[in-house]
């Protein structure tokens, strides 16, 4: 199904759908609304469309030319400028999942490549990817204690997301790992949907709240304007944060 729906560009038709897989349109239907409920399928008007998070039945994403390609190296330049790690990750599930990295130099107890998955509640790129969803899909989460900073109750995220919300960033101090702060921003579809985010991370001695929001936050908002440019460019003026034509499931 997933395959039908990415065959079309600019999404499927339920008419399309039932046509690639030869299934009524009663079954196509019915497996299209779990998709949806599942986070894999989005409806634009009659049409349906993949999302990102498809991307942990394979990543697929990364198989072309297509997302990581044309973010890497927005990142290289980004950190260039800034002289700190970057990362691009997309939410799925409950958690976030690495697409693109550039590191500096190792600061977390865990070595941070493609396809690491961290519990969005406590990372900046999760909390701006968390902002764009239904404020009631956080009663779903639980938070629990990473580090002496992390937010423990359902009442402290939500308030964490929604001022994510207002700033159009989040800066996570130190609540996934002690000693580590990261500042994100969303990268949107041409509709302004979130479908991804970008973050700078340093080490604590490095930087406090107030320097990253200083000095790195306009690098960064910079960065993902001209990644949402690109990606609009590459995937067509019908971009919609689908997945495009050259990293469809099972390219």
């Amino acid at each position: 199904m997933l395959v039908a729906l990415g065959a079309v560009s600019g999404g499927s038709t339920l008419a399309d759908a039932a046509r690639a897989t030869g299934q009524p349109r009663a079954t196509v239907r019915r497996a299209i609304q779990t998709l949806e409920r599942l986070g894999y399928v989005a409806a634009e008007g009659a049409r349906f469309v993949l999302l990102p998070k498809v991307l942990e039945l394979g990543y697929a994403h990364l198989s072309g030319r297509a997302f990581r390609t044309v973010v890497q190296p927005h990142l290289a330049d980004l950190v260039a400028r800034v002289h700190e790690s970057a990362s691009v990750a997309v939410l799925s599930g409950d958690d976030i999942v690495y697409l693109a990295r550039v590191p500096t130099e190792r600061i977390m107890s865990v070595d941070i490549t493609v396809g690491t998955r961290f519990p969005a509640y406590a990372t900046s790129m999760g909390r701006v990817l968390l902002a764009d969803q239904p404020e009631e899909r956080l009663d779903n989460i639980t938070p629990r204690r990473l580090s002496r900073h992390t937010v423990t109750t359902t009442a402290e995220l939500k308030a964490a997301v929604r001022r994510a919300a207002a700033d159009g960033y989040a800066l996570v101090d130190q609540e996934l790992e002690e000693g580590v702060r990261s500042l994100a921003v969303p990268i949107r579809d041409r509709a302004g949907r979130v479908v991804a985010a970008v973050n700078v991370a340093t080490h604590a001695s490095r930087a406090t709240p107030a320097d990253l929001v200083r000095d790195i936050l306009p690098a960064l908002r910079e960065t993902a304007a001209r990644m949402e440019a690109d990606l609009a460019y590459v995937h067509g003026p019908s971009w919609n944060g689908s997945l495009p034509e050259t990293a469809r499931l099972g390219r």
